[in-house]
């Protein structure tokens, strides 16, 4: 004879399921509404174009369309990776990512720290402003102010030394040089905004943690250490996994707009997307750079998917599904 209450709880679980659907679009249908721009702009904008995958797949021609043109099966990648290119602009897109990633993570931590630990809230609030200014300055500028600095005829590093005497230093065309320069600008423009993430994370945590280990006599160093560098532990590992998300996609209007199509620089600072760009501008060829966006994809939905598994068998309460 079955249990009843086994046989008693099915019922309601299907009841529960079929709760879930009442309360979305039945009981709360204005909140259905307040979401639904947000689902079609994420369907029109997000999914409608993937039918443009299947251009990787094609010899595209203008005059046939994406549907008219004939296929090409895997050609478009055999071509992307014989040219050798592909190696390395992902080797430049990965190491670039995690410079940035590395450096970023560093950097806005200790800020936000600082600021916790700031008693004067004026100051507080004007470090803040400063630190957040730079986030709002477009590309374009800041390609702008790296022109203005480092440029070999008007730079204002190279008017200084020609006012000292010294010979001028070519540094826009020195590859050497723009690794640094890249990580230091990209730092520069997203310490502010990102370091907000952090410091609401520490003003989050319960003061009194704070005040039993002032009476334990901790000071503020070995408080850092303690208390705030672990209980930052979730949010930065969960931080990390979505940046790993996009290490193989690198910031065009940041790469393109700091060096521009400068061929001496592109050892060094050729990226994916430059790549793809430049396959555009230069070949007109739609289908190998639909081919370099598809493997960029698929590479970054596989290194999400590996670092997440590896964090699961770690520590699965930092997972992210």
């Amino acid at each position: 004879m079955a249990n009843p209450e086994i046989s008693n709880n099915i019922p309601l679980q299907k009841k529960r399921r079929k709760g879930v659907f009442y309360e979305l679009f039945i009981k709360h249908p204005l909140l259905t509404l307040m979401i639904a721009p947000a689902v079609i702009y994420v369907f029109v904008f997000s999914y409608l174009p993937m039918a443009g995958i299947v251009i990787a797949f094609k010899d595209y021609t203008y005059t046939k369309g994406i549907f008219g043109s004939d296929w090409a099966g895997f050609k478009n990648f055999a071509f992307l990776f014989q040219t050798g290119v592909i190696y390395r602009v992902t080797i430049n897109t990965i190491l670039y990512n995690l410079a940035f990633l590395t450096v970023d993570i560093t950097v806005q931590i200790t800020i936000a720290v600082f600021l916790s630990e700031l008693s004067n809230k004026y100051f507080k609030k004007i470090t803040q402003t400063m630190l957040l200014f730079p986030f709002f300055i477009s590309w374009v500028v800041a390609g702008a102010i790296v022109f203005n600095i480092l440029s070999y005829r008007f730079g204002v590093i190279n008017n200084i030394l020609t006012y000292l005497g010294k010979e001028k230093v070519d540094i826009m065309n020195n590859p050497v040089i723009w690794p640094p320069i890249i990580v230091f600008f990209r730092m520069w423009k997203g310490v502010g905004y990102g370091s907000i993430v952090y410091l609401a994370n520490i003003m989050g945590i319960d003061q009194e943690i704070y005040e039993a280990a002032k009476i334990d006599g901790a000071n503020v160093f070995q408080r850092i250490k303690h208390i705030t560098l672990p209980l930052l532990k979730p949010t930065v590992v969960i931080l990390i996994l979505l940046n790993l998300g996009n290490i193989i996609r690198g910031d065009f209007a940041m790469f393109y707009n700091l060096t521009g199509n400068n061929a001496l620089l592109l050892d060094v600072t050729d990226i994916i997307d430059t790549f793809v760009y430049r396959s555009l501008m230069t070949m007109q060829n739609y289908s190998m750079s639909t081919a370099a966006g598809l493997y960029q994809s698929v590479l970054g939905f596989f290194i999400i998917i590996t670092v997440n598994a590896i964090i699961k068998k770690v520590q699965p309460d930092y997972t992210l599904f």
